[in-house]
């Protein structure tokens, strides 16, 4: 009777353990848990909604060739709503579930926030659209990794873009919370470096329906041309207000990070000749990203767009650092890809190990009739030579 016993407690341990959720993949190694949050609502959840369709893709794409370094990937995905303290919630609650691989928010001050915290919740952070120089600099961890373009790096470019700048005078549009201000202050010591006059800074409360007031400043101000750093839907709302009280095609407009296609596509015919920093574009030359486009538009009907790319490039640094440790460990996964290099969608990079950094080339493009409708397309291309050195504000 007792053996008996045994066999049927064996029996129900294993009815038991099929009906768990598939945790280990068919080589005995437990699966890649990812953590992806993002903005599904608030000002960001247009960037919020493409990073989630890029890293999904992703993660399909891996899985279909067998894993990363024979391992399952899953995902967990959460709202941050656009702001701090959700972001945080949402990160700590993935990363005591398992899913302690993190990626995905477009503010910095959420980025900032969560890499405070990563030793404390045993997790790991990849920063694919945040650029505030704090994620590289005084706010750098050893777990937090920036796989896109820093401000720095974005300003660093700017300075030799703007030497062929023909206007003499600039006002600045930003939006008023860490990066664009960052942006705004930055370009604004870059053009008076070159003996150019900034005479009106705008700093503008996120989600500003109304831009007409500041417009009219904008207007009074006669400048040569405008820097424009505004995010998301106030971005869209900016450029249909400018258009429509004459702004633009009056004033040229520069902009960092504006020429986004789901800002192009919202804003019509406005954004037309546009110039602009862009992290990525479809037409990067390099074998990866070539065939990445080529898988995209096999499934979208339509190219990858700087959103998409950033987030696609960010979890591929991901899985590099899984495959290079053996690992899904986050201690293990973040000491693999310190100073490592590797190929992407952008070529040859490297992980700077002084602070996990991503360097890489750098982009301006304008927006051009491309196939019967508008997108931005590469006009200048920078070599990652211009990066600037790690921050001495950076302590690992």
């Amino acid at each position: 009777m007792l053996k008996r016993n045994r066999l049927l407690q064996s029996a129900a341990t294993l009815v038991f353990i099929a009906s768990l959720p598939f945790t280990v993949s068919a080589q005995g190694k437990e699966p890649v848990k990812i953590g992806l949050l993002t903005s599904k609502s608030g000002t960001f959840a247009a960037q919020g909604e493409e990073i989630i369709r890029a890293i999904e893709f992703a993660i399909d794409e891996v899985n279909a060739k067998g894993g990363v370094d024979g391992r399952k990937v899953e995902a967990q995905i959460g709202d941050d709503e656009g702001t701090p303290e959700v972001g945080r919630r949402v990160a700590e609650k993935m990363a005591r579930e398992g899913f302690n691989l993190l990626i995905g928010p477009v503010p910095s001050s959420i980025s900032l926030t969560i890499a405070q915290n990563l030793d404390r919740w045993d997790a790991a952070y990849f920063a694919v659209a945040s650029k505030s120089d704090k994620l590289t600099g005084d706010t750098c961890r050893s777990r937090s990794f920036h796989t896109t373009h820093s401000d720095a790096m974005d300003i660093a470019m700017i300075k030799e873009w703007s030497k062929s700048f023909k206007e003499k005078s600039f006002a600045i549009v930003a939006a008023d919370y860490l990066w664009g201000h960052d942006s705004g202050e930055a370009f604004k010591k870059s053009a008076e470096a070159q003996g150019k006059t900034v005479p009106l800074s705008l700093y503008i409360p996120l989600g500003t329906k109304d831009f007409s007031p500041y417009i009219a400043q904008l207007k009074a101000a006669n400048v040569d041309a405008i820097w424009v750093a505004e995010v998301g839907r106030d971005a869209i709302a900016f450029v249909k207000q400018a258009q429509e009280f004459g702004l633009i095609p009056a004033k040229r407009l520069l902009g960092h990070a504006l020429i986004l296609d789901f800002i192009i596509e919202s804003t019509g015919s406005s954004l037309k000749d546009v110039a602009g920093t862009i992290s990525y574009m479809p037409d990067i030359d390099t074998p990866r990203n070539k065939a990445f486009v080529s898988a995209w538009k096999a499934k979208f009907k339509r190219f990858p767009n700087s959103s998409e790319g950033q987030a696609y490039n960010g979890v591929q640094v991901l899985f590099e650092g899984v495959k290079k440790a053996g690992s899904i460990k986050p201690a293990d996964v973040s000491k693999a890809l310190r100073g490592a290099q590797f190929d992407s969608i952008y070529g040859k990079v490297t992980m700077r190990g002084q602070d996990n950094q991503l360097v890489m080339p750098n982009y301006v493009g304008r927006v051009k009739n491309v196939d019967g409708g508008l997108r931005a397309v590469t006009e200048v291309r920078f070599d990652p030579s211009l990066t600037p050195a790690p921050s001495p504000l950076c302590k690992m």
